[in-house]
């Protein structure tokens, strides 16, 4: 190596870094000798698990990547992109911020949002739409209380200065999160197919650009600190905690649309996790080509950064971007006109190095293979075996639950509930038509709905993922995450396409975390080969740990779907609301006596270990298709699933829209309370006008779908089997209230 003010690093300092001992023999065999601290920093934060994905590649190998509208598959560039027809690709993404987020909320959750934005934008895609899963404790407890207020905030300042819609969510409670909240980001954007912008440099003699914000010491290893435990001490990592400028992007964002229309770009890739190290790396692996970067010639907002320090930083807003040479001027003048910085910091090379100088001093040379995802970075298969706590779930006997002598009383109980009530002092601070795009805010789908303006088209997308059901059964409850999502695109008269997911787990070293961890990956595996929709890629989230009762307790595993859907005709669109006094009501679906990991079960009776609710793979399937036809046919004229709370949830949340009602009557061959609150999968309510009942019930005829009629639509009183329920408004006031009553008191 040339001469250098580097030292050699040593072991200690690589195990501080959080790189093994065998990892940095490995380092030392790779480089043919010992490496110095910067060049060990390179490496613990790209052979960190956020980076290389090292102990759960194998694994991420195994599931589907082919679909029959595919254009980039997953771990080729940022995003994956399906084709949408007409010329247009989808971009779609879902990755986590947690860690930023358990520490400080605002600016975690802001730029996560961020982040996940650049992903799309930096492929010559245009984001039109974001979505949010989002994770908290026991909402008893002020630190809940805390973190929840500045993660909604930290995400509708950030989404709403940028401008670009929150059209939906989740938001789940539970104890296991009480320390480690999960905020898990999505982002969709359109794209001319023929535009697409890869994150690959080539071409030796080509310069290399850094482009957007300044480079400051925020998010300095970031993604180490996402890697690892969140504990007492955690708070010392703050400088790991990026800080984010919606505005700089918004600038950004219409920089980079500028410059895709041009002929200057060889490649480009966002500056996220690692910063300058991922992006300098991974580009020059991908084009099998090496760079020479200079670090003096990088902007900063700090004096004296130390090489490390520049390398490792993640400030938010930035990307490297490998130019045609002799376009350079093309890109400067560019980001000149939006005021943003955009400096040439190196050259495209011929060795398959990547060599950073500082002040004509060589700080760190690296084979760029050796570091990346797929390449040089290591994998490892972890044990993994059955907890204890699987086979006691197994033992429930819902005998053992007395039904409830007062069944309103239950069903007022759950309406306010913050996993059942509406998330509306959450929403209400979202901008969510902005962008004059979203088709659901006045109509509401199961699925957001997004026009695709020139085209009849309309994007049908959610993020769904009930982590009860996937703690009681891994496999089984991923399995159902897959297949809610799709059936909420489904009723909403679109076309399941393909799969993002964000895959939040506990510690890979813990053999019964990692068994959560394969169950779910099996479970993805089988139903989305099923409902042929492939995972584009997404992200795996690591060491998501609470401490409850002064142990170590992992959160519930939570292997987030982000689903995109296609409605050809957004016309077609279906709507989950009643509509008229009269309408029938009836259940499409099987139903059954389960109340296994049903809210009501959990919350309401105390029993926290169950199965999994009832789940068909094959006649959840079935059901898909029969939706799908009657909404084309035009049968039906409201379609909302059953999920959380059952039943009795799913027809109050059809009744309020427009301040109807519904008179019902229950199979008395089954427990009333499963009838009502039970979670069996499988199960979507439709409602039809009396005039189109022969219709309806001669499409029925041939079908091995079971149908039921339930009862009517009334003008705003609740019955079940001749009992009164109350009225619509008295509903209203606690499924809309409830949650705001909660965080502000």
């Amino acid at each position: 190596m040339e001469a250098s003010v580097q030292q050699d690093a040593t072991l200690e300092q690589a195990q501080d870094l959080g790189l093994t001992s065998e990892e940095f023999e490995a380092i030392k065999e790779i480089l043919g000798r010992t490496p110095n601290f910067t060049e060990t920093a390179v490496y613990s934060v790209m052979w960190s698990e956020h980076c290389s994905y090292k102990n759960s590649i194998l694994w991420l190998k195994t599931l589907p990547k082919d679909g029959p509208h595919m254009l980039v598959k997953a771990g080729e560039e940022n995003a994956g992109i399906v084709d949408i027809g007409d010329g247009l690709g989808c971009v779609f993404k879902i990755e986590s911020h947690n860690h930023p987020s358990a520490l400080e909320p605002y600016q975690g959750a802001a730029t996560g949002v961020g982040g996940i934005n650049r992903d799309i934008f930096t492929m010559g895609a245009r984001p039109i739409a974001q979505l949010n899963s989002l994770r908290f404790g026991d909402l008893k407890l002020p630190r809940t209380k805390w973190l929840v207020k500045g993660v909604v905030k930290g995400i509708g300042d950030y989404g709403n200065a940028f401008g670009i819609p929150i059209v939906g969510g989740e938001v789940f409670f539970d104890e296991s999160y009480n320390t480690n909240p999960l905020v898990n980001a999505f982002s969709a954007g359109l794209i001319d197919t023929k535009k697409i912008i890869s994150a690959t440099a080539k071409g030796p003699g080509n310069p290399v650009f850094i482009v957007g914000s300044a480079t400051g010491k925020d998010g300095i290893a970031g993604a180490a600190f996402a890697s690892k435990d969140i504990t007492e001490d955690s708070a010392n990592d703050l400088p790991s905690v990026q800080v984010g400028d919606p505005f700089m992007q918004k600038l950004l964002l219409e920089a980079t649309m500028e410059l895709a229309e041009t002929d200057a770009i060889v490649g480009m890739q966002d500056m996220g996790a690692a910063g300058i190290t991922c992006s300098t790396t991974e580009m020059s692996a991908s084009g099998g080509v090496g760079m020479d970067i200079y670090l003096d010639k990088v902007p900063t907002r700090q004096a004296n950064m130390l090489p490390y320090e520049i390398l490792l930083s993640e400030s938010q807003e930035r990307m490297l971007v490998v130019v045609h040479k002799g376009k350079e001027s093309v890109v400067t003048s560019i980001f000149e006109k939006w005021d943003l910085h955009a400096e040439q910091i190196g050259i495209v090379t011929d060795t398959g190095r990547v060599r950073y100088y500082m002040n004509d001093d060589l700080v760190g040379d690296v084979p760029a293979e050796s570091l990346v995802l797929g390449g040089g970075a290591p994998q490892y298969r972890r044990a993994y075996s059955e907890p204890a706590y699987f086979s006691e779930s197994l033992k429930f006997n819902p005998d053992s639950v007395p039904v409830p002598k007062n069944l309103k009383e239950v069903a007022y109980q759950l309406l306010g509930l913050p996993n059942i009530a509406s998330k509306r002092w959450i929403y209400e601070q979202y901008d969510s038509m902005v962008g004059t795009v979203n088709m659901s805010t006045n109509a509401p789908s199961d699925a957001a709905i997004v026009s695709v303006k020139g085209t009849k088209k309309a994007l049908a997308m959610t993020v769904d993922c009930n982590s009860r059901y996937v703690h009681a059964n891994p496999e089984v409850g991923t399995m159902i995450a897959v297949a809610e999502a799709a059936r909420n695109i489904t009723v909403s008269g679109g076309v399941p396409s393909a799969v993002t997911n964000c895959l939040n787990f506990g510690n890979p070293h813990n053999p019964e975390s990692y068994w959560q961890f394969v169950g779910a990956i099996k479970g993805m595996s089988a139903a989305c080969i099923k409902f042929s929709t492939p995972v584009t890629g997404g992200n795996v989230s690591f060491y998501n740990q609470s401490v409850i009762g002064g142990k170590e307790v992992p959160v519930f595993p939570t292997p987030t779907i982000g689903m995109i859907g296609v409605l050809e005709d957004k016309q077609r669109k279906m709507t989950l609301d009643f509509k008229e006094k009269g309408d029938l009501i009836y259940l499409v679906g099987e139903y059954n006596s389960d109340i296994n990991s049903s809210e009501y079960l959990s919350t309401i009776q105390g029993v926290k270990l169950s199965p999994a609710p009832y789940f068909d793979l094959d006649k959840e399937f079935d059901m898909h298709q029969a939706i799908r036809k009657m909404i084309d046919q035009g049968l039906i004229n409201a379609a909302h699933d059953v999920s959380d709370g059952g039943l009795f949830v799913a027809l109050t949340e059809m009744a309020l829209p427009r301040g109807l009602g519904f008179d019902i009557e229950t199979d008395m061959d089954i427990r009333s309370d499963a009838f009502l609150f039970g979670e069996g999968q499988g199960r979507v309510v439709v409602t039809l006008p009396e005039e189109k009942r022969d219709v309806f019930n001669e499409f029925w005829k041939d079908s091995t779908v079971p149908v039921v009629l339930l009862g009517h639509v009334t003008k705003g009183k609740l019955q079940v089997d001749l009992q009164p329920f109350g009225f619509i408004d008295e509903a209203r006031d606690i499924y809309m209230n409830a949650l705001g009553q909660i965080i502000e008191n």
